[in-house]
């Protein structure tokens, strides 16, 4: 009887130690575009459940993936776009958070809960959603004002030569010239791929920089005076210069999707689940929206600041809504062309 008294403190010993083990430490390591999400926001979250978020940034697509992909990064959380969604899945990289078991799917809305890219929401929960345009400073545009078209940044007028800024991202605007040229986004040809190299080196010597980073500090400063950029970014320029305008361009306007998702390896996936549910209730997913000034995927609008209301570049026109155009997925084939495209044009 002793020693069974004994074996069995033992084991009871053990089996509360290892649950305390188990059980994961209050951090999350999130993994998201720069400058993408409310501080304050952070500091709340942090307050409520106890858990402290650590943020590192990245600036595109393309760089989240290579650093998955280059193994060692053991982030909880991270914001993919709809169009890698897909391809992440495939390649392994994202684990399942079924998001529709979680308690604040209800507040999302409609178009946002079974996309194409992730049916089922089985891999990620919608963050938010925007577009891709051109800002542009009508105190340094003679007239005031810009053609709603891709035109006036590839091929600029003179006075705004030297004065212009692409974003860093080769996908961005590889899509956007196709879209101006009236090409698949997602071409297989060479002749295609041709026409867009040709396009894009024309207008290099008449930019100023490619860049993806401080994009509203740059066009609120004056320092360009036209901004291949997201409608968010150029909303939160306007209220810092009220001369900054956004352009949704008649030839198509691309349109985006971003999401939270878990990575494969997380090391504090209970907290990543508990982060993005939290994320999914009406008044913090409104936070965003009023932090950053994109819209949101949840039904938040009674807790919407009445200037992003109102606000063209966060709420767009209803007859600019045919002008919008998805994403594609490029195939294999169609991606190698684009990075072929990109690294000769920056070599």
């Amino acid at each position: 009887m002793k020693w069974n008294g004994f074996l069995t403190a033992s084991i009871l010993a053990f089996t509360v130690a290892g649950a305390a083990w188990s059980e994961e430490e209050k951090v999350l390591y999130f993994y998201n575009w720069t400058d993408y999400y409310p501080p304050e926001l952070l500091a709340k979250f942090e307050a409520e459940t106890g858990i402290k978020v650590i943020q590192d940034g990245y600036d595109s697509n393309e760089t989240l993936i290579a650093k998955l992909q280059a193994g060692g990064a053991a982030y909880d959380v991270i914001v993919p776009t709809d169009y890698v969604v897909a391809g992440m899945i495939k390649d392994g990289l994202l684990q399942p958070i079924n998001a529709t078991e979680m308690s604040n799917f209800q507040y999302v809305k409609e178009a946002f809960k079974d996309p194409e890219f992730d049916p089922g929401r089985v891999y990620t929960a919608p963050y938010t959603w925007g577009v891709t345009g051109i800002a542009y400073d009508s105190a340094q545009v003679t007239g005031g004002e810009l053609e709603q078209s891709w035109g006036v940044f590839f091929e600029p007028p003179a006075e705004l030569e030297g004065k212009i800024a692409a974003l860093d991202i080769g996908s961005e605007m590889i899509q956007a010239a196709a879209i101006y040229l009236g090409l698949p986004q997602c071409t297989e040809s060479n002749d295609d791929a041709a026409k867009i190299f040709a396009l894009l080196e024309a207008q290099k010597p008449k930019l100023k920089m490619y860049s993806a980073d401080s994009t509203v500090d740059r066009m609120a400063s004056g320092e360009v005076a036209m901004h291949h950029l997201w409608s968010g970014a150029t909303a939160r320029a306007h209220e810092i210069k009220d001369t900054v305008r956004f352009i949704y361009p008649k030839e198509g306007t691309p349109m985006f999707r971003d999401n939270f998702a878990m990575p494969v390896g997380a090391p504090h996936p209970e907290n990543a689940k508990t982060f993005i549910n939290w994320m999914m209730a009406p008044e913090n997913a409104a936070a965003v929206t009023n932090g950053i000034a994109y819209a949101n995927s949840i039904e938040s609008s009674e807790y919407l600041e009445d200037r992003w209301k109102n606000a063209e570049s966060v709420n767009m026109p209803p007859e600019f809504a045919d002008r919008l155009v998805p994403t594609d997925v490029c195939s294999p084939a169609a991606q190698e062309l684009r990075d072929k495209i990109w690294t000769r044009l920056k070599g």
